[in-house]
């Protein structure tokens, strides 16, 4: 009897992992998706952009950053260089229609037990029962909305519809990373101030994009600075926000203290999507789960980890151009661990365009200059 695979959510993840199984033509799998195909990035702001440019460079051994398998470019499905969430949802959408995918829409997962060699995962329309799962859930379902006290009385991103919705005013950015910085000069380029409360400093050194802004922000950053309307207060942490008549009054790490009018917004990031299954994996204290060099959990045989959530070490695999690098490897365990029949020539063309990346140890970004 042939194994059943399971992989949950149908983001870029999920559907990567799809595609791939399907090209290997192994059939006997499922996709779960709580929502619609791209969900997530539905529900981005209207505004929010791509910060990784798409464009169709296959022929020159270079694949669209944002491209999911190895013969697909949503720049040239879309003719757009810095895709929006509804873009990049199409795209998926497309890629699930053209392979044929299984997925099941509006089933959301309320629990996974493990019971000796499978796994049953428990769900609002019944019980599905799998040999492996292949987690794949994103991060933007789950905002790291309460880092501090008070939190509450601020808006996160996440649930940002448009920033052309908010009435002028100055508005507190409290985080400083990329939805930090965007949040900020959709608020400038609408008429507003803004003052962005960053823990780090944004003009670091580092030259790996997960730990540093991309040049897409800089652009925009450099031109909202011209504004006069922008200000960064940058190595200083919000610790706690309490609600005013007349506002909001934030304290800072340093002692000081700020008063706005308006609602402070969150854009402290997300946690990792992999907490809906907490115990079925370790934790690191990056607060990411522990895996094998195979993404597999540590304590779960068979339980795999995609997407952004994947990190080993250093190497940080929260862009859709780093974690699409890992699928060819759970898949080439799961073949090898029940010793299914498949394309091989499907890892060499993965391999070919820079999808199969099995040397952690080259994950480091150096740049002279």
């Amino acid at each position: 009897m042939n194994p059943f695979f399971l992989i949950v959510g149908a983001g870029p993840a999920g559907i990567g992992m799809g595609i791939l199984l399907k090209q290997l033509r192994i059939e006997n799998f499922g996709i779960l998706e709580r929502d619609r195909v791209g969900s997530s990035f539905l529900q981005w702001p209207r505004e929010m952009r791509f910060i990784t440019p798409s464009f169709t460079g296959q022929g020159f051994g270079a694949l669209d950053l944002n491209a999911i398998s190895p013969t697909t470019s949503p720049a040239y499905t879309l003719r757009k260089e810095h895709l929006s969430g509804e873009d990049y949802a199409l795209y998926l959408d497309l890629l699930a229609e053209h392979y044929d995918l299984p997925i099941r829409e509006g089933v959301n997962v309320n629990e996974v037990v493990k019971k000796e060699n499978r796994f049953i995962v428990k769900t609002n329309e019944g019980e599905y029962e799998a040999d492996a799962v292949i987690w794949a859930t994103g991060e933007f379902q789950f905002p790291n909305a309460a880092p501090f006290p008070g939190a509450e009385h601020a808006l996160h991103n996440r649930y940002v519809d448009s920033w052309k919705n908010f009435e002028n005013g100055h508005y507190v950015v409290i985080g400083g990373y990329e939805s930090g910085i965007d949040a900020a000069v959709n608020l400038v380029a609408n008429g507003n101030e803004v003052t962005i409360i960053s823990a780090k400093e944004l003009h670091g050194k580092e030259a790996d994009p997960s730990l540093s802004l991309a040049p897409y922000t800089w652009e925009r950053l450099r031109k909202a600075e011209q504004t006069k309307r922008f200000t960064i207060v940058e190595k200083i942490r919000v610790v706690k926000i309490e609600k005013k008549e007349n506002g909001y009054l934030l304290f800072l790490s340093n002692g000081e203290q700020l008063m706005t009018e308006t609602k402070p917004i969150l854009a402290t990031g997300f946690r990792s999507g992999a907490e809906q299954i907490q115990s079925l994996f370790e934790w690191g204290e990056n607060g990411k789960p522990k895996l094998t060099l195979y993404d597999e959990s540590t304590i779960t045989p068979n339980l795999f980890l995609i997407g952004p959530s994947v990190a080993h070490d250093q190497a940080i695999f929260c862009f859709i151009y780093k974690f699409r690098q890992r699928f060819a490897v759970v898949a080439k365990k799961l073949v090898d661990r029940y010793q299914l029949p498949h394309e091989e020539e499907v890892f060499t063309l993965y391999a070919n365009n820079q999808m199969y990346l099995t040397d952690l140890s080259c994950c480091e970004v150096k740049c002279d200059c």
